[in-house]
């Protein structure tokens, strides 16, 4: 089956930017909890993953002792579009694998947890507002990954068949709901996401540790 359309999470997926879920918890232990090095429950940690930002933050005041939501919120507008700017950059093989699509005209957009201002800084800074019909974030969905609207409202952009349609995902949460919703689903391999047994075995494809997106080139063609 050939890919009509491509549905992209950005963090984890196109970028290697997880590691920014470790500088906030390192930052807010020191802070609310005079704890060096601190860490999460693992499951306060993959809860939030897939929110919107603010739920994420009001759940991480709930859980941790952190906040309130607001000042975590501020922390992470004040620091999060440097990190976006200056550090965090594209897997391997994404570029190749975007301008493969573009060639091809495989209609593409992009639907991700995190807010525009960290998605617009990452795509002015490598370049990639070409690629995508549309830029969707669940701020603006008003629903997190766990529900599948965010999907759906880029399937209605790309106007291409749900069955043929295939979403990009890091996450075994995300990629399990766009599966559930009748999307075709490709697993991404990221070090710093949880279950990546339990995110292979949900994904029509897997692209695992040590291989890129262009894996799926034969395939589409």
């Amino acid at each position: 089956m050939k890919i009509k359309g491509a549905i992209f999470d950005m963090d984890g997926t196109l970028l290697d930017s997880l590691g920014g879920w470790d500088e906030l918890w390192e930052w807010g232990g020191r802070k609310y909890l005079g704890i060096e090095g601190y860490k999460p429950d693992t499951a306060v940690d993959k809860a939030v993953r897939t929110m919107v930002l603010y739920d994420a933050m009001v759940y991480i005041h709930e859980h941790c002792g952190f906040g309130p939501a607001e000042e975590l919120v501020k922390y992470f507008n004040d620091t999060l579009p440097e990190l976006y700017a200056t550090k965090f950059d594209l897997k391997d093989g994404v570029r190749e694998f975007l301008d493969h699509c573009y060639e091809k005209g495989i209609p593409m957009c992009l639907a991700s947890a995190t807010e525009k201002l960290y998605i617009n800084t990452a795509l002015d800074r490598h370049g990639l507002r070409k690629y995508f019909r549309a830029i969707l974030s669940c701020a603006d969905i008003g629903k997190g990954k766990e529900e599948p609207d965010i999907f759906e409202e880029a399937l209605r952009v790309l106007g291409t068949p749900k069955e043929e349609t295939f979403v990009f995902e890091d996450s075994y949460v995300a990629l399990e709901t766009a599966a559930k919703a009748g999307f075709q689903t490709v697993g991404i391999f990221d070090r710093h996401a949880f279950e990546q047994e339990r995110l292979a075995s949900s994904a029509t494809h897997y692209i695992a540790e040590g291989e890129t997106m262009m894996k799926l080139v034969p395939f589409e063609e």
